[in-house]
């Protein structure tokens, strides 16, 4: 196993930043208090904020063209959790870890969970995998899986499906996220509706096999790798399939599967309202499904997701609850630097959105008043709570400046050491 890092450094690198990190979060908090805000009521809430890491994003990701393989990067399930146990000893926020079946299969499920205990780790949403063909596989998914026209494809999916319910009862996950790559890449190819009603009727399939306290979370995507036409392509489709398989079904919202100037906050919005917001993938986007790194690009948009979801929480919401996981493709930068930061991105979000101040908006809301109620929301964004994410980190035991403690640790050159590249990807994306 891989040396994590040592509890040592981090408190040693702390020590360095503790003062400036006084300094910061004094002068913050008598920002905040002009305004009744309490910075510890905030800090409070920032230290419960969780994000899970998928077990794919630890490896080098790549495109159609190429990939180019990274130092040290994991080979299987046990080093994909070494590191994401650093991520979290550093940021503090990411203790749930989110698998991709059958990437992750192993023999001993027992086993694999105790492995996560001894690392504090837990799982997130359990992810199957019917968008590729395994190997020896006896029914190909070529042109589909879910809703594809011959029943012998159609039952493999749904039995991997219920597979992955089992092996995410091992783990102690409680839930199932189904994204499908079925579609059409010609006019003519596919009936559009009976391809909805295979895909329905197997996802029943699959629905009714899931424990009563589970919740499955079905995920859209507009394109890739059907051009033409997409089973399940935006949130309409995906809400109309949630309600048709009942209460425990709820929509996915990954920010890189949507059409161009997209209100998605306002896709937030709706799933909230009619409880069917299930979850989210975090991740950025220039052009399409690009997979960038959190916030890099849009994080005023993540910004305003975020605020709506903390007025859900701020109203008491029936039946909000959704996970938060990243998902994202690094082909160009060290994925647990990158998943770090998109973490803190995420969780900056969110502490920003704590501090609107609500009735105000409300007020101004009422009023019409446009131009006043956009600039509330300005305020919280422009507010740098850095501090805020660094206190949090501290309190928990993690790194104030997490990038540069695990720079100085050398773990990405000894995990270089120990996991000498074949080759191939055990990230298991192509």
């Amino acid at each position: 196993m891989t040396q994590r890092i040592d509890k040592a450094l981090i408190a040693e690198e702390n020590a360095k930043l503790a003062g400036f990190l006084k300094e910061d979060y004094e002068a913050l908090g008598n920002q905040l208090a002009r305004d009744d805000i309490n910075i510890e009521d905030i800090t409070a809430k920032a230290e419960q904020f969780q994000i899970a890491v998928p077990s794919w994003g630890t490896g080098t990701g790549g495109t159609r063209f190429a990939r180019f393989p990274g130092e040290g990067e994991p080979r299987n399930i046990w080093e994909k959790l070494e590191d994401s146990a650093v991520i979290n000893d550093l940021s503090q926020c990411t203790e749930r870890v989110s698998p991709h079946f059958p990437w992750d299969k192993v023999d001993d499920f027992t086993e694999l969970k105790q492995t996560s205990d001894s690392l504090n780790l837990k799982w997130d949403s359990i992810n199957s995998n019917t968008f590729q063909d395994q190997p020896g596989q006896a029914h190909s998914f070529k042109y589909g899986s879910l809703s594809n026209t011959r029943a012998e494809s159609r039952d493999l999916a749904i039995q991997h499906n219920l597979d992955c319910i089992e092996w995410g009862k091992a783990l102690g996950s409680k839930t199932l996220t189904v994204w499908v790559g079925d579609g059409s890449n010609h006019p003519g190819q596919q009936h559009f509706q009976s391809a909805f009603e295979r895909y329905l009727d197997s996802m029943k399939q699959i629905y009714a096999g899931l424990p009563s306290d589970w919740e499955l979370h079905i995920e859209h995507k507009m394109f890739e790798p059907a051009f033409y036409s997409t089973i399940i392509q935006d949130w309409g489709s995906n809400i109309l399939a949630a309600m048709e398989l009942g209460p425990q079904a709820k929509s996915l919202v990954d920010l890189g599967h949507h059409a161009p100037n997209v209100n998605i906050e306002m896709i937030v919005s709706r799933l909230i309202q009619f409880k069917k917001l299930g979850g989210f993938h975090f991740n950025d986007s220039k052009y399409g499904d690009d997979d960038l790194d959190s916030g890099s690009l849009h994080p005023y948009q993540q910004f305003l997701i975020f605020n709506e979801l903390v007025d859900a929480q701020y109203r008491n919401q029936e039946g909000f609850g959704p996970n938060y996981m990243l998902d994202q493709s690094h082909n160009v930068t060290d994925p647990i630097e990158s998943l770090m930061n998109s973490a803190a991105s995420v969780q900056r979000s969110y502490v920003a959105a704590l501090i609107v101040d609500r009735k105000k908006l409300s007020g101004y809301q009422q009023d019409n008043d446009a131009l006043m109620a956009s600039n509330t929301l300005k305020k919280a964004f422009t507010t740098d709570v850095s501090p805020i994410l660094e206190m949090a980190r501290f309190n928990r035991g993690g790194a104030i400046d997490p990038i540069a403690v695990y720079r100085a640790s050398g773990y990405r050159a000894q995990a270089g050491r120990e996991r000498p590249n074949s080759g191939g990807n055990g990230s298991g994306i192509v």
